[in-house]
């Protein structure tokens, strides 16, 4: 944010402003949702298009101040999208939360819209209060003209029943570092992933992955595998071996951002829904 650096009466004078400044600030949770579609991904990059970054500009001119912090609950790559995704927002400012949230919203493009800002306490943090995230991944099985960039339209005939017994190799708390990136910052590659499951309804099919947390491209790469299982081109024996010695497989088959969608955050008390929000239902024709 900003620190002030006492080496005079003048500053000492400064310091007790910041100090009060900062007592004053409120810290606000931010649930949102955004089309991936056009962005670099969320984390803010100079000169380039980023979910953080556009929020970042409407804070500054909703709120009329640039001393604020925003923190996701953790990045999305590019082209990836969110159905509830949770930042935290501290600023100095006595509107309510409702007015927050209408007054950031006229700020930002359409493909960004915050669904609901909540007054929290000061040590509540998005991403490192975090107890669990759920994806879904949409994957289309006939070509559509809504889809192309939010689903994945495979013309192949998948196995599901393959993809299952696959998925099931997946879950638990496990190395996944053959599914994650040299680019990761998180320091280890165990996670504790709770469930991949596997639905199909007409022409779609959802994935709906849950757990702990996730690497970089871990969620990607996992439905890449998933697919290829599908299509015969992994067998199940192969999927094990990813997860007792490194496989760089994963990263040959990371499925595209397009149908990839953060659709949740979880903290202390909330229950993890079971069922995984359908993001499009492509019916058939008959």
């Amino acid at each position: 944010m900003f620190s002030v650096h006492c080496h005079n009466k003048v500053d000492i004078q400064s310091l007790i402003i910041f100090s009060f400044a900062k007592k004053s600030m409120a810290r606000y949770k931010l649930t949102l949702e955004y089309d991936g579609t056009k962005f670099r991904g969320w984390q803010y990059q100079p000169n380039q298009p980023t979910v953080m970054g556009r929020i970042m500009e409407a804070c500054d001119i909703a709120l009329n101040t640039s001393k604020f912090e925003l923190y996701g609950s953790g990045r999305t790559d590019a082209g990836v999208h969110a159905i509830a995704q949770v930042a935290h927002l501290e600023v100095n400012t006595q509107l309510p939360p409702k007015v927050i949230k209408l007054q950031i919203n006229d700020q930002l493009p359409s493909a960004i819209n915050i669904l609901h800002v909540e007054k929290v306490g000061s040590q509540f943090h998005a991403r490192h209060d975090a107890v669990a995230r759920s994806y879904v991944y949409q994957i289309a099985t006939r070509r559509t003209a809504f889809g192309k960039n939010n689903c994945w339209w495979i013309k192949d005939k998948l196995n599901i029943s393959a993809m299952e017994n696959a998925a099931e190799i997946m879950q638990g708390f496990n190395d996944y570092s053959s599914f994650g990136s040299s680019e990761d910052e998180e320091a280890s590659t165990k996670v504790d992933v709770h469930w991949v499951r596997i639905y199909e309804i007409e022409n779609s099919i959802i994935i709906h992955v849950v757990g702990s947390h996730f690497l970089w491209k871990m969620v990607r790469r996992m439905v890449g595998v998933l697919v290829e299982v599908g299509r015969g081109n992994i067998a199940i024996d192969q999927v094990k071996k990813m997860f007792t010695s490194f496989s760089s497989i994963p990263a040959k088959v990371t499925a595209p951002p397009s149908g990839l969608y953060l659709e949740r955050v979880y903290y202390a008390g909330e229950e993890i829904a079971e069922e995984p929000v359908w993001i499009m239902n492509l019916f058939k024709i008959s």
